[in-house]
């Protein structure tokens, strides 16, 4: 298709979900990300694109890190200026198109910078705007002439769409894009007819329309998706984000009739099948109403291998009554696991770009009577050969009765979710409540709820990770100098004096001397202070992303619908709780 690179012919880099910071303080993988979207620039640059076009959560985390924002500022720069001519125009009104900036021009008109790869992005989940001036990671990349944020939507009630019209030579194209909105929302909108996307009055039959969304695809509810069938039927390319499998090769919907490309994302941010799939970007080339795509494989990302065994297939090996059952279990886990290393070394022969330590995952169904073995004890055979060491088994059983749901529109789905937060609580009233519900045996002894709410407030508010730490050391070192000091020796007398001291309560002092302390931690470590002004709103969906704090609920092969590194919700407080019960 070179022959097709012309001056009518648009060349386009597509990417999504580079979830750029995703666990970045990780020793092995925290320079995946970035090394993945140096490569895809890069690219972009060698092929002598005419526009990058990303499809959402460039950022992993709602607020990126110093160092996120810094190597993310330095690849634009790089790759993305320079003196190279740009070889199209925009037809249409930008003051509609890049509405979030005060500087409502796409960037390479700017002449005080000077752009040779033009980037035009929407919105993800994780980095979507937040606070009362509805501001994202984006906006600072828009504001300072880098990225060209376009799809966002102010309106809560109707949605109207406007393209950016563009022109290479005789070739025209119309960029749409919308950014990610909770998905029960937006469907609710398109079965209203809330959402309208708007067309050139003149010579509608001569553009070409490309359409970037960043929704569910797959269906997880009976509305917490969005159908293809609610896209209007003249676009001719969906470029779809947020799901993370690589089904980059265009498909077409018969009903609507165009095509849906599905990039995935570049990295992988959960242990899931989707994830394996080998990740690539894609070339777009269009001329006049024809187009092509050409995937392009990515070097620098981490290989991962997945597998499922099911230990009831093994019976002719062994049974739940086989002597040593565990050890033989353990054992076929292990050559499992060197199967899947062996695999990844033949594929990595000749790819020095491909870091050396793959990603792993063994997922074990002992259903029927087996138990499962240390994982703990088994992980330390491959630290030195994988990148995640901690989480290479997964052991599940397989629902032995599955509810009989006949008439799946009328689920509710109310009572299978938890909420995940309660409109106008405070985090002092989630304290109080939880200890409250527990029993007499496990109620606080050290503690008061007071205390705790404060620092819970500061760890959830202030982002202030060492401050329940920090109080709960603090006062057991006091109330062990207390013992000591009025020597107690019996457990029936330390638990009276331990009732006594917990009466006089965490004065207000007390707790800012833990504060004080968590935020000294902070301060050693470097890590940068939270905005305590960014408002802060509460998810509608839950984060299904596999992160390494606190331990994860669940996985799946793509972007979930959370918010990244906005605020905590309640599961990370509920396992806080339990730890204080555990104190």
């Amino acid at each position: 298709m070179s022959k097709l690179d012309d001056e009518d012919t648009f060349k386009i880099l597509i990417a999504t979900d580079i979830h750029l910071g995703y666990l970045e303080k990780d020793a092995i993988r925290g320079n995946d990300s970035y090394n993945t979207l140096d490569e895809i620039l890069k690219c972009a640059k060698t092929n002598q694109v005419d526009f990058i076009l990303l499809g959402g959560d460039l950022f992993h985390d709602n607020k990126p890190s110093r160092r996120c924002l810094h190597n993310c500022i330095t690849m634009l720069r790089r790759y993305c200026m320079g003196d190279t001519p740009i070889h199209f125009n925009i037809l249409s009104d930008q003051n509609v198109n890049f509405n979030t900036t005060e500087f409502p021009w796409v960037n390479y008109q700017d002449e005080n910078l000077n752009i040779s790869i033009p980037a035009f992005s929407i919105h993800g989940n994780h980095d979507d705007p937040t606070g009362a001036e509805g501001l994202c990671a984006l906006d600072l990349l828009s504001a300072s002439g880098l990225v060209n944020h376009f799809g966002h939507s102010h309106s809560v009630e109707k949605i109207e769409i406007s393209p950016i019209l563009m022109q290479k030579g005789k070739t025209k194209l119309a960029l749409f894009g919308l950014g990610s909105i909770p998905d029960e929302r937006l469907y609710r909108m398109f079965v209203n007819n809330q959402v309208t996307m708007l067309r050139p009055k003149e010579d509608q039959d001569e553009w070409f329309n490309l359409f970037t969304i960043h929704q569910n695809r797959s269906k997880h509810g009976p509305t917490n998706y969005i159908p293809e069938q609610f896209l209007d039927d003249f676009i001719d390319l969906v470029v779809w984000g947020h799901e993370h499998e690589c089904l980059i090769a265009p498909t077409r919907n018969e009903q609507q009739l165009f095509y849906v490309t599905q990039p995935g994302s570049s990295v992988a941010t959960s242990l899931s099948p989707g994830e394996a799939t080998k990740k690539h970007i894609g070339l777009l080339r269009v001329k006049g109403r024809k187009m092509n795509l050409e995937k392009i494989p990515l070097k620098t990302v981490r290989q991962f291998f997945i597998q499922d065994v099911v230990l009831a297939d093994y019976q002719d090996q062994f049974t739940p009554d086989t002597p040593q059952v565990t050890k033989k279990v353990e054992d076929l886990c292990y050559a499992k696991v060197t199967e899947m290393l062996e695999e990844a070394e033949r594929e990595r022969l000749g790819c020095l770009l491909t870091p050396e330590k793959p990603l792993i995952r063994l997922r074990v169904d002992y259903s029927g009577g087996f138990e499962a073995f240390n994982t703990s004890r088994f992980s330390q055979k491959f630290v030195e050969r994988v990148a995640n060491p901690k989480d290479i088994i997964h052991f599940l059983r397989r629902r032995e009765q599955k509810e009989d749901i006949k008439d799946e529109v009328n689920v509710d789905y109310g009572k299978l979710l938890k909420t995940t937060a309660v409109e106008g609580l405070r985090v002092e009233d989630l304290v109080k409540q939880y200890f409250e519900a527990t029993e007499q045996t496990v109620q606080l002894s050290l503690l008061t709820e007071k205390g705790m709410g404060k620092a819970i407030q500061e760890f959830v508010d202030k982002d202030e990770k060492d401050a329940i730490e920090e109080l709960i050391t603090y006062q057991l070192e006091k109330t062990q100098r207390h013992l000591q000091a009025r020597g107690v020796t019996t457990e029936q007398d330390i638990d009276a004096e331990v009732r006594a001291a917990a009466c006089m309560g965490n004065r207000a002092e007390e707790v800012n001397v833990a504060i004080n302390r968590a935020k000294a931690l902070r301060l050693e470590r470097g890590d940068e202070p939270v905005d305590a002004d960014l408002s802060r709103e509460l998810a509608l969906d839950s984060d299904e992303d596999s992160v390494p704090f606190p331990p994860p609920a669940r996985g799946r092969g793509r972007g979930g619908r959370g918010r990244g590194g906005r605020g905590r919700g309640r599961g990370e407080l509920s396992y806080y709780l339990s730890q204080i019960k555990a104190h």
